[in-house]
């Protein structure tokens, strides 16, 4: 903007009304945040520094497009910068990201959060989707001592898609089967007494065994107690593992054996997960891990920052302190 138009721009200031004064006061601060957020994500890249066509760990300045540092590649000669080969490459408006993850925080909706800072719905349904897509992969490596795990179900959902092979049903609808059906999409949890929480999307139906080996098996530690309902699968997956466990038997209305055995913390995560759920009004199946992940680093973290969830959907997970 040249002297003189500035000037006529200051000069009209003085005839915004208050909602205006307000809209340019928070532009203007979204403009501030846009360094602060190259400056993260640079840092972030700093803090890895590998090609991501190659891996190589040796590179070169090779200019700055669009705010960012761009590198060459001394061992395949490729081009990048500090996102490419992450799920925010290409993602427009990063002066607003910080007050998007914010919306997450505060686990806006979808319409919600682009109305607090002023784009369209769908740019935040592709934002909330790529920011979680590296945030849902981070997870405990294993459970330790006592860990409780237990199933719940919500319904297979196809929300946003054109083309379905069954009739469509309104949202909130319910299931045609009794029971445990294919109709429903199971998710097994599995959390210990020091609240490390693995999650799982099994599938459609009811767990099974093999379910449980290719899942569970892999996360529990070997001093792991496994503490369960009476759903018989899990007896089978001890047994035939070698798992040490402990059943609650619920039917007979128990709920704690032995002065310390109980699956309460694994079902009160499941209540919790559920509630928060319902503010989305139904989320596809096809997006649930997301979803998972997203409670879980909200559950895990009681302070949790915009800025440190910046760093979690650039996949740098040690950043972020567990409280």
């Amino acid at each position: 903007m040249k002297a003189p138009e500035f000037l006529a721009f200051i000069s009209e200031i003085n005839q915004l009304d208050h909602p205006q004064r307000a809209t340019v006061m928070k532009t203007l601060g979204q403009l501030a945040d846009e360094p602060k957020v190259y400056d993260l994500i640079e840092s972030i890249f700093d803090s890895k520094g590998s090609c991501p066509h190659c891996s190589h760990t040796e590179s070169y300045r090779h200019g700055v497009k669009n705010g960012l540092q761009r590198y060459r590649c001394k061992s395949c000669k490729k081009t990048f910068n500090a996102l490419s080969g992450t799920p925010l490459a290409h993602l427009r408006h990063k002066s607003k990201w910080l007050d998007y993850l914010w919306a997450m925080t505060e686990s806006l909706t979808v319409r919600k959060a682009a109305k607090e800072i002023n784009v369209h719905r769908n740019t935040t349904f592709r934002w909330r989707h790529r920011f979680l897509s590296w945030i849902q992969q981070n997870r405990p490596c294993a459970l330790h001592g006592i860990t409780e795990a237990d199933e719940t179900y919500l319904l297979e959902s196809h929300k946003g898609e054109y083309h379905l092979d069954r009739p469509a049903r309104k949202r909130g609808g319910c299931a045609t089967k009794r029971g445990i059906s294919d109709e429903q999409i199971c998710i097994l949890i599995a959390r210990d007494r020091s609240k490390q929480t693995i999650d799982f999307v099994t599938g459609n139906g009811p767990i099974s065994k093999v379910t449980l080996v290719s899942c569970l098996k892999p996360v529990l530690d070997a001093d792991a107690l496994l503490v369960s309902d009476g759903n018989p699968t899990y007896s089978a997956f001890c047994e035939a593992e070698k798992v040490s466990h402990e059943i609650i038997n619920m039917s007979q209305g128990q709920r704690v054996i032995k002065g310390a055995f109980h699956i309460q913390n694994v079902n009160a995560y499941h209540h919790r997960f559920k509630s928060w759920l319902d503010r989305f009004h139904g989320v596809a199946t096809k997006y649930l891990p997301n979803y998972l992940g997203w409670c879980r680093v909200m559950d895990q973290n009681s302070d949790l920052t915009p800025e440190t969830l910046l760093h979690y959907a650039l996949g740098d997970f040690q950043h972020l302190t567990v409280t």
